[in-house]
């Protein structure tokens, strides 16, 4: 016999109720308790994401202040002065958000995310698995466009990275006209599959086959799967575990990106830095 249960407690994070069941959590945005959040740029560019409370708190880079008396009878393009540095205070939207984000694990660019949305096709209304969570960057992407009709599934097996990766969400959620439903699975997703149809699977994991063998069933007719993977043996793993997965490979490879900028006597040429590859990519779908 099998026993479950479900309560409701406040999550850590501000912002949030949290529903646990068995090994699955429930994160869902209370908007009567939601906190407010702004994005500070400095002159140079440098963004921070600051909770606006009425106490005493360090900011790294900004030092002790108080947000919510620096910022009252400010609006978004007005400048405030912390410290020595005059601030500017940005629309809190996702390119931001994503400038400002708490890290720890490596992200998703955005080069590759807007790929993985366009290819997936997802949008309003959709179910979307993603595998790992990590820091959170791809998972701002995919409820952006998922909107409040959506519903995000998310799964990570390191709590140090879970915990950073839902603080990200958290502020979205606060800045978002609208937020998805988003459930949150603690473990190997493979061992956590959720009992749902899904519209659309992005894997970004050191082994992706037990995860695509394990999730691939849970796509609907027509459905995709993408596959973040770092090198071309994991590509060629991704690839192989699709097929046997009953999936058509559609398109795998890798996406270049190079930035050009002005020169001093005119003219445009590339910025120096090293040339934009991330990672290989692969998409599948159940035909």
């Amino acid at each position: 016999m099998v026993f479950e249960h479900a309560l409701y407690l406040s999550h850590p994070l501000r912002g949030y109720l949290r529903q646990n069941h068995a090994n699955r959590s429930w994160y869902i945005p209370s908007r009567t308790t939601m906190a407010d959040y702004s994005v500070l740029m400095e002159k140079e560019g440098r963004i921070h994401v600051v909770e606006v409370v009425d106490e005493m708190v360090k900011h790294k880079g900004l030092g002790v202040i108080n947000t919510a008396t620096l910022l009252a009878k400010s609006n978004i393009g007005d400048e405030v002065l912390v410290g020595q540095k005059y601030l500017t205070i940005m629309p809190t939207r996702l390119p931001e958000l994503i400038s400002g984000m708490a890290r720890r694990a490596q992200t998703i660019s955005a080069k590759d995310a807007g790929f993985f949305i366009t290819k997936l096709g997802i949008g309003a209304g959709d179910t979307v698995l993603e595998a790992g969570l990590g820091s959170g960057g791809l998972s701002m992407h995919l409820a952006r466009v998922l909107g409040e009709t959506g519903h995000l599934i998310t799964a990570e097996p390191r709590d140090e990275h879970a915990s950073i990766g839902l603080t990200n969400l958290q502020r979205a959620s606060a800045c978002f006209s609208g937020f998805p439903k988003h459930t949150h699975l603690e473990g190997m997703v493979e061992d956590v599959v959720p009992e749902e149809e899904i519209d659309a699977i992005v894997l970004d994991m050191p082994v992706h086959p037990p995860a695509i063998s394990a999730c691939a069933p849970t796509l609907v007719f027509g459905g995709r799967i993408a596959c973040y993977a770092p090198t071309t043996s994991q590509l060629e793993a991704c690839w192989k575990a699709c097929e046997d997965a009953g999936l058509t490979v559609e398109w795998a490879g890798e996406l270049m990106e190079r930035q050009w900028g002005l020169t001093s006597k005119g003219g445009m040429r590339p910025v120096n830095g090293p040339f934009g590859h991330t990672a290989f990519l692969l998409i599948a779908q159940k035909r």
